[in-house]
């Protein structure tokens, strides 16, 4: 049954990257992101769950679907469901890599509410999981994961987001001697991309939405990596919705049993465009083929799938372990 509902979890991220893939390039990101949103609810439709969007697009009046607190599914298990249908909708619109469908889901009441606020994170794969910590400095954790994974700090490669509001840590990773990949958008992908060997990028650090901090903490409870966070507040609003929504110490540390109440969470993300931890959408005339991960923290695993869609409903399933 777990099985089955990863594979069913697996077609509606597939879904949105499908229904992207086709704006990649056309500089219209709204447009792109309406795509994934509206083919990610219409696969939700065909499932048996009774799921409820806990990290999605917004309040009810700012979405009209995949909004928090809306249910979704035909009726069954319940679970509590995290998206992203479209994590970086610029990426998608101009053409550029890492661009990503994204959903967690984890039994009912287990994935925090996180207000759509800012978040401080630090995120790092299962080598060096036990020596990170939020409250550490960037030199401190660049220099710890060095000793982790036994290379010297020149050879770390840390994903920043970028942002003016990362002049300061920019300059002392680079002081501590560390390398950067400064990303544009899509810290998701930046955060997984530690615990994934082959993406080059060893450490995560910075300040990006809060929401996206929830899914990067399932995949990083899945695969057994560290992620960390502290809420950053930019008005007494955003402090006010926190304190409603979360049930953490809003003001302090936001560890993986705060965000991710459950060793039994899923992660799931289908490529939109190519990337260093999935390849994009690629579509042919008879078809399309997506490049996706699977990870179930009940079982451990963590599955790379590529799938070929032809016309019609016949598909063809190759998975690479």
């Amino acid at each position: 049954m777990r099985n089955t509902r990863i594979v069913e979890m697996l077609e509606v991220t597939e879904a949105a990257a499908l229904a992207a893939g086709r704006w990649m390039g056309k500089g219209d990101k709204h447009a792109a992101d309406d795509a994934a949103v509206e083919a990610m609810r219409t696969a939700f439709n065909g499932l048996d769950i009774a799921g409820r969007i806990v990290i999605g697009e917004g309040e009810r009046d700012e979405a009209p679907m995949l909004f928090i607190g809306e249910e979704v599914g035909c009726g069954g298990e319940k679970v509590d469901i995290a998206v992203d249908p479209l994590e970086g909708t610029n990426l998608t619109a101009y053409g550029q890599p890492n661009s990503l469908a994204v959903l967690a889901f984890a039994p009912e009441g287990t994935l925090l509410h996180a207000p759509d606020t800012y978040m401080n994170k630090v995120a790092v794969g299962p080598a060096a999981a036990d020596v990170v910590h939020i409250d550490a400095t960037p030199t401190e954790n660049v220099k710890a994961v060095a000793a982790a994974l036994k290379r010297p700090v020149e050879d770390i490669v840390v994903c920043i987001l970028d942002r003016d509001r990362h002049v300061d840590l920019i300059q002392e990773v680079r002081e501590a001697g560390a390398r950067i990949r400064l990303i544009s958008d899509g810290d998701v992908f930046g955060a997984v991309a530690t615990a994934i060997e082959g993406t080059g990028i060893h450490l995560y650090l910075g300040i990006g939405a809060a929401p996206e901090g929830v899914l990067a903490c399932a995949a990083m409870r899945c695969i057994g990596g560290c992620f960390m966070g502290r809420f950053a507040f930019r008005n007494d609003e955003e402090r006010a919705r926190a304190e409603q929504m979360s049930s953490c110490d809003i003001d302090g540390v936001l560890d993986m049993d705060c965000l991710v109440a459950t060793d039994s969470a899923a992660f799931i993300a289908t490529g939109v465009t190519d990337g260093e931890m999935l390849r994009g959408v690629k579509y042919f005339g008879t078809g399309a083929r997506t490049h996706s991960v699977a990870m179930d923290g009940k079982t451990g695993t963590v599955r790379f799938v590529e799938t070929v869609y032809r016309t019609g409903d016949e598909r063809f399933w190759v998975r690479m372990d």
